[in-house]
């Protein structure tokens, strides 16, 4: 009863928020968020009334399969921007931006936090500083996405950004597991390289060879049905096995074999919008199924965000030194390889704000760092008190950047007419 009153009282407060914010014209995803923090162990959970708002991380925890499942159709829905007549216009551009905007992110915040060590070396470590910036190649692609369905963008910069954002875990895998393989030899005085060159390779590779196989399954076995709501339902259904086969892993003689659940149901998306003749409506009906479970996500993200990091100091100096390095590593790296690629001005001028929004990627980069012992625990304080920024402020610097592109239309006088004519209808009725 508790777990399904607190799933009720999540979605019904980020709901409840989204109509409080909705005059200051802020993005949903932002509301969800703040409701999340309101309901969570810092807020409302102190009270102590079950059910009532989250009281402890673990009660947070318990609904971890709602984030692992929200991930997965996030991932299969960006999939779809992977349409291999969109790839032939912008496949090039997105594949050199989005990996020269990831390591120029790393490359700043890495100077960056060695010089502090240098200035403050009882503070934060060699080893920290490359694992931090590792960490700051990770992009959010669940907010993204949102401040995009939200709002309808279209245009140029949203076809780029999207495939992008995707890209990024590929690129954030690699560079996180040779600078933490790199990090770990300088604390233990010897290098592994299984772990730092051939593990997240094995990763990377497995993780699009399932994605694809289930994307052919999906594509096969959607023949047996005639009906739409049918091939829906087995969709959906496929979202939720291949979300639950990503979280396998196992060892091969001294390799470690993982999946990135992102990669995998990105690349089930890929191959089923492009086999599939059917994808496009399906892909539709199943974000319309989605937009709870989107909603939920986000506002149990805002719960998991954890306040007391405020209270040192020394991580508050660290993190926005970590904040503000990336954000000009992103911007200055998508602003350079855009124009490498002669993409449009709009999008050189834009795209790098966009890729602001960090959370989940980087959740999962912080705790392998925990293998560091006491050094990994600085690092996830640090990356908590960044993604509490980034989260909150992320979508709407990513919302400006986009209506500056011209790709959020505003509502025209015939759309607001028309809504205005259906509320009076039903009032009179």
């Amino acid at each position: 009863m508790n777990v399904l009153l607190s799933v009720s009282v999540a979605l019904m407060a980020g709901l409840m928020m989204t109509r409080l914010f909705k005059p200051l014209k802020l993005p949903s995803v932002t509301a969800y968020l703040i409701a999340g923090v309101l309901i969570g162990p810092y807020c409302l959970g102190r009270i102590g009334l079950d059910g009532f708002g989250f009281q402890t991380h673990d009660n947070v925890e318990a609904l971890a399969v709602i984030s692992d499942v929200a991930l997965g159709f996030i991932a299969f829905s960006i999939g779809n921007e992977f349409r291999l007549e969109d790839l032939k216009k912008t496949g090039k551009q997105a594949l050199i931006v989005g990996v020269l905007q990831a390591v120029a992110a790393t490359a700043l915040v890495d100077i960056a936090l060695i010089i502090f060590h240098i200035a403050m070396p009882d503070k934060l470590s060699v080893s920290q500083a490359i694992t931090l910036g590792a960490i700051a190649t990770a992009t959010a692609p669940a907010a993204t996405l949102m401040v995009v369905r939200q709002y309808k963008a279209k245009g140029p910069l949203t076809k780029l950004l999207l495939p992008i954002v995707a890209l990024d875990d590929a690129v954030g895998l690699i560079v996180f597991a040779v600078s933490f393989g790199i990090a770990k030899a300088l604390i233990q005085g010897k290098a592994d390289m299984v772990s730092i060159i051939v593990e997240p390779l094995v990763e990377i590779v497995a993780s699009f060879a399932l994605g694809a196989v289930m994307g052919y399954l999906l594509t096969k076995l959607e023949k047996l049905f005639n009906s739409n709501t049918n091939r829906l339902n087995l969709t959906i259904a496929f979202v939720f096995i291949t979300t639950a086969l990503s979280q396998l892993s196992f060892n091969i003689g001294p390799v470690h074999v993982g999946f990135s659940s992102l990669l995998v149901c990105m690349m089930l998306g890929t191959v089923f919008c492009n086999i599939c003749p059917l994808s496009q409506d399906l892909m539709s009906g199943a974000d319309k199924w989605t937009s709870p479970l989107f909603a939920l996500f986000f506002v149990i993200s805002g719960a998991e965000l954890e306040l007391n990091v405020f209270a040192d100091a020394a991580i508050v100096l660290i993190g926005v030194i970590y904040i503000i390095t990336r954000s000009l590593g992103k911007y200055c790296g998508a602003l350079g390889s855009a124009k490498l690629v002669k993409c449009e001005p709009q999008i050189c001028k834009y795209l790098g704000i966009t890729l602001f929004p960090q959370a989940g990627v980087a959740l999962g980069m912080c705790t392998t760092s925990m293998q560091l012992g006491e050094q990994g625990n600085l690092i996830r304080n640090i990356v908590l008190f960044a993604i509490l920024i980034y989260e909150l402020i992320g979508p709407l610097m990513t919302r400006a950047a986009l209506q500056a592109a011209g790709e959020i239309k505003p509502i025209s006088d015939e759309v607001k007419n028309r809504r205005q004519t259906k509320l009076e209808k039903a009032k009179n009725k």
